[in-house]
């Protein structure tokens, strides 16, 4: 079954970032997924949903919008259990992400934005539209799909609070359609209602203002250009019942963290998980950490997706472990 290969992946405690922010810090690293990224865990959850409720044929076609690795995920499970993928992607994506991409059997199309639904221009409105005219194919559509959320409730929170021996104290990730922060942040709300439930999304982008006052602001202003966090429209995935605050990054920041990490520890971090570390250097005083708290860091994918953005082609071949696991 592809189930066993995706999930139950490592929950590492970080001594560098223990030490520098006096208190005890775990990475969940989500890269040790077949296809290298948290994204795997939806994927397959939406699939399989399709298929049980009959709303694809053998041999149709998956589509979806994707900032590259919900699409990856995807297109590695379809073909492995007979199906195509059509994968729309925005202009932004990494040329490490279509590559891969491409590597694992996806048709892809380049679009202008992922602006959301109401932007004919997006890559959620071209996915929408690709499937409803072409036979047998079925939009997974992760912004709105809640298997997204279930996925992630059903598996990645239930790890960490394993994991953890249930001492977790605060989970931080980044926010991009929302179905992680929403899934993990249920089911360890409903564990113990004082764990802290924090969303990093970059600077400009509109979820943190959802989240204060539950509409949408009045004017909308481009936001930081961080690959797979913030959103200028807010996804159906969203459920901010079980957000307690979402804090905003610039990019600047995110890619010097990044660079100062490798450094330091010579793991590369992806673009979204850079920027949960450069939070903490931007809210420390905030987030009022004690010595005794069990911080988790949710680490969606690897840096070697993002060479060419966050480390400028610096890093050699040598120290890259970009191959995606066969299921």
């Amino acid at each position: 079954m592809i189930s066993k290969f995706i999930g139950n992946t490592p929950l590492r405690r970080c001594d560098a970032l223990s030490t520098r922010y006096h208190t005890n810090i775990f990475i969940k690293e989500e890269f040790h997924n077949p296809g290298m990224s948290a994204k795997d865990r939806p994927a397959l959850f939406m699939i399989k949903d399709a298929i049980a409720k009959n709303k694809i044929k053998p041999g149709g076609i998956f589509v979806e919008a994707s900032s590259g690795n919900t699409g990856l995920g995807i297109t590695l499970i379809a073909k492995k259990l007979g199906y195509r993928a059509k994968i729309f992607i925005s202009q932004s994506c990494s040329q490490e992400k279509i590559n891969l991409l491409i590597k694992a059997g996806a048709d892809i199309e380049i679009c202008e934005n992922s602006n959301g639904l109401h932007d004919f221009n997006s890559t959620q409105f071209k996915a929408q539209s690709f499937a409803a005219i072409h036979p047998n194919a079925y939009f997974t559509n992760q912004y709105y799909n809640n298997q997204n959320i279930r996925a992630h409730y059903q598996t990645t929170a239930p790890e960490i609070w394993e994991q953890t021996v249930g001492n977790i104290t605060h989970f931080i990730a980044g926010v991009g359609t929302g179905g992680t922060i929403s899934g993990v942040g249920r089911f360890l709300k409903e564990q113990r209602s004082d764990i802290k439930v924090w969303g990093i999304e970059p600077k400009g982008s509109i979820l943190s203002h959802f989240l204060k006052h539950r509409t949408l602001p009045t004017s909308m202003i481009p936001f930081d250009a961080i690959e797979g966090i913030g959103r200028n429209f807010v996804p159906g995935s969203f459920d901010a019942t079980y957000v307690d605050h979402i804090f905003q990054v610039n990019c600047q920041k995110t890619k010097h963290i990044a660079k100062e990490y490798y450094s330091q520890t010579g793991i590369m971090a992806g673009f979204s998980s850079a920027a949960v570390m450069a939070s903490l250097d931007c809210y420390i005083d905030k987030m009022s950490f004690i010595p005794t708290d069990t911080v988790v860091l949710f680490f969606p994918d690897h840096g070697d997706r993002y060479i060419s953005k966050l480390y400028n082609g610096s890093v050699y071949p040598a120290n890259i472990s970009s191959n995606i696991t066969s299921f």
